[in-house]
């Protein structure tokens, strides 16, 4: 099964694993869930549909990261995902 991974669990950081799935399934751990858990959800949402993905699994585990950061991750963890083997 394919995977990637991109990001760190340092403060302001998001650690972003995905893989294969034959569905979409999102799950964030993040140590400001209960204030932005929507927003990190909605960033992850739009990036994977700016990509073209409706089945992947993803997880992130959130350090305090801005948006861009998220995306940027998610971004490269997918890439990552797409190169292996």
């Amino acid at each position: 099964m394919k995977r990637g991974i991109a990001g760190s669990l340092e403060s302001n950081d998001a650690l972003i694993t995905v893989k294969e799935s034959d569905a979409l399934k999102i799950t964030v751990k993040s140590i400001v869930y209960d204030f932005f858990h929507k927003q990190i959800e909605k960033v992850i949402l739009d990036t994977l549909q700016e990509l073209g993905y409706d089945k992947i699994e993803v997880v992130c585990e959130d350090k305090g990261a801005l948006d861009y950061t998220i995306k940027a991750r998610l971004t490269v963890a997918i890439a990552r995902m797409e190169a292996s083997e």
